[in-house]
């Protein structure tokens, strides 16, 4: 009989931590993160708990990890320890060893329960190339029906399905003022920018099924790589419609 594989033993911490994709590596695929936080954890010597099994691995729990291509400002892991840190320490640590584009915003001690079922809804800013006047009045109409559908390629195939109910809130604002000395193609002042609230659900809705149920009913255009940035994903607040901040939960 094959030997039975060495149990390891339970973690004594975990800690929660939120972390940003920025600049060019908001391409990184969240499989090639996930490489790079493992490859992270071992230089900076954390002490990981681990699993059991034939092929033990570091307990890492990502959660609800945004597309390729998007920035974020909001993306939430969990790690058990095998022994009890100073999260701020750990903190300190993981900032060294990530590369620049891959940055930890906050650490914290996990209050126990599921990261994931606290990540109820995403706030985001979508840049476009269309016309102020012409995304207010997609939008307009958007937000007037009752249902839009879409469809998407998924692991069981093409799959149609509503993207209108996920929207909590979308408006078109204007692009924020460039940085002084920055120079801006002529015209740029002159697109929209979509502020965008999308409760998670099953299918999950991203940004991208958004523009493309704009494009579906209205025609709207808003160019080949639209710019997605995350800015918060957390509990979601019915009575004031805004998202929380899912560290804070548990919280003292």
């Amino acid at each position: 009989m094959r030997e039975q594989p060495e149990q390891q033993a339970p973690p004594v911490q975990r800690l929660r931590i939120r972390y940003a994709k920025r600049g060019r590596l908001r391409f990184t695929s969240h499989r090639d993160f996930s490489r790079a936080f493992e490859r992270a954890v071992f230089r900076a010597r954390i002490p990981m708990a681990y699993s059991s099994g034939f092929n033990p691995h570091p307990r890492i729990s990502y959660a609800n990890a945004a597309p390729t291509g998007s920035a974020s400002e909001a993306e939430y892991l969990e790690i058990a320890l095998a022994e009890r840190l100073d999260p701020a320490a750990v903190h300190a640590e993981l900032v060294e060893a990530l590369p620049v584009g891959l940055d930890v915003l906050e650490v914290v001690e996990s209050p126990g329960g599921s990261l994931a079922d606290l990540l109820q809804a995403s706030h985001w800013r979508v840049g476009t190339t269309a016309p102020l006047a012409v995304a207010r009045a997609a939008v307009e109409a958007f937000l007037a029906a009752d249902e839009v559908l879409v469809e998407r390629m998924m692991k069981k195939g093409l799959r149609e399905f509503d993207c209108r109910s996920a929207v909590v809130r979308l408006a078109v604002v204007e692009p924020a003022a460039p940085d002084a000395g920055a120079t801006t193609a002529p015209g740029a002042g002159d697109t929209a920018e979509l502020d965008l609230l999308l409760r998670h659900g099953v299918p999950s809705v991203r940004p991208d099924d958004v523009l493309t149920g704009l494009r579906n009913l209205t025609g709207l255009e808003v160019g080949e790589a639209p710019r997605l940035t995350r800015l918060a994903q957390g509990p979601f607040d019915e009575t004031s419609q805004e998202v929380g901040d899912p560290l804070a939960v548990g919280r003292a």
